[in-house]
């Protein structure tokens, strides 16, 4: 019986913590290791969960704390954009509007730590004193993160998005 709740669990909420998880780690890999653990999380510790209202809103915090835990490992979080170098940028153009979809893409670009910081802040809400906490680092390198990721973001959607509209004259 409780084999069978759990698995209805996991149908439920895996498309959901896999976007999730997606957002923050790149390798398939990777990905499905948190969320291993993280279903192992949420099946282990279920007594913690103190409201069932909330049960997705702390299954997807577990998941983003897995993803955390990964990270932590092997990214330094107080390396700003400019130390890094330029990344690959999207060889594609795109003329209609912005979606989503699209921007979590774009998201793909922007390296580890301010992709990371970005998500917590933007995504899930977290403040800066939250963020800082949990990626041990200053809030003053939260907030350097979340604007370097920001201007990226901005640098991007002008390349992708919008370059062509310029060239002809026009604006969104």
């Amino acid at each position: 019986m409780q084999r069978d709740a759990q698995r209805q669990v996991y149908e439920l909420l895996s498309p959901k913590l896999y976007h999730t998880c997606k957002r923050y780690l790149k390798s398939e890999e990777e990905i499905e290791e948190a969320m291993a653990d993280a279903f192992f999380n949420i099946f282990t510790k279920l007594d913690q969960l103190k409201e069932d209202k909330a049960f997705e809103a702390w299954a997807r915090k577990i998941a983003v704390n897995q993803c955390l835990h990964t990270l932590k490992r092997k990214v330094n979080f107080n390396i700003y954009i400019e130390d890094m170098g330029r990344k690959d940028e999207p060889s594609q153009h795109y003329s209609s509007g912005l979606e989503e979809e699209d921007l979590m893409h774009l998201l793909t670009y922007l390296p580890e730590g301010c992709r990371t910081v970005f998500n917590l802040f933007a995504i899930e809400g977290y403040s800066h004193k939250e963020i800082a906490q949990m990626l041990n680092i200053t809030e003053g390198t939260s907030k350097s993160q979340l604007n370097a990721s920001r201007g990226k973001l901005k640098e991007l959607v002008q390349t992708m998005y919008y370059q062509n509209d310029k060239s002809h004259g026009k604006t969104r």
